[in-house]
């Protein structure tokens, strides 16, 4: 008895050299853990993770104006479905795992299987879109800075009074702006 009375009694009066590596390897410790959590959540921002799951998208964007341009800017995949800010994107990432464990799961794990799932897929995303404004389009294009005497006239029409009432984000007219659409026959209100 008198043993757990004297552990009990040194650990209510640790020594000045245990608080201080306890503490010491506790910030170690938590540097250590942030450096191998932000390298992890860069490398799924990648190309290479996304086309893992996602080959058939990857390959498609490559013929589109986000992959090359006149201006020389190209965006990834994490640029349009990766939040910016931290907290969204952690929200983000676990909603993303679904797919990841879809895919391990063999659901969309070849390119017939995912073709057959791409319309749950995109309505999904469509709707995270449409959700948050299309925050992910807004990173790089903005009403304010569009040059409306470059647009086609049923261009500026729609950009403007999407402007004028912000009843519609972006994904509303833009839907397979970078991908492929998926077979839309049986989708309400689409033509």
């Amino acid at each position: 008895m008198k043993f757990i009375k004297d552990f009990w009694q040194r650990l209510k009066t640790p020594s000045k050299v245990a608080v201080g590596a306890v503490l010491g390897m506790g910030f170690a410790g938590g540097i250590m853990f942030w450096g191998a959590f932000n390298t992890v959540m860069e490398a799924t921002n990648s190309e290479a993770f996304c086309g893992g799951c996602h080959e058939p998208l990857t390959v498609e964007i490559q013929e589109t104006i986000h992959f090359s341009n006149r201006s020389g800017v190209r965006a990834i995949c994490s640029d349009c479905h990766v939040p910016h800010t931290w907290t969204e994107k952690i929200v983000r990432k676990v909603q993303a795992s679904k797919e990841v464990f879809a895919f391990v799961m063999g659901t969309i794990d070849t390119p017939e299987k995912f073709e057959a799932r791409r319309l749950h897929l995109a309505e999904r995303e469509w709707a995270r879109m449409k959700k948050n404004d299309s925050r992910e389009c807004r990173n790089c294009h903005e009403f304010e800075y569009m040059d409306f005497s470059e647009q086609r006239p049923r261009s500026v029409a729609m950009h403007s009074t999407a402007l004028a009432n912000g009843d519609k984000t972006c994904v509303d007219c833009h839907k397979g702006i970078a991908h492929r659409l998926p077979d839309m026959k049986g989708v309400e209100g689409w033509q």
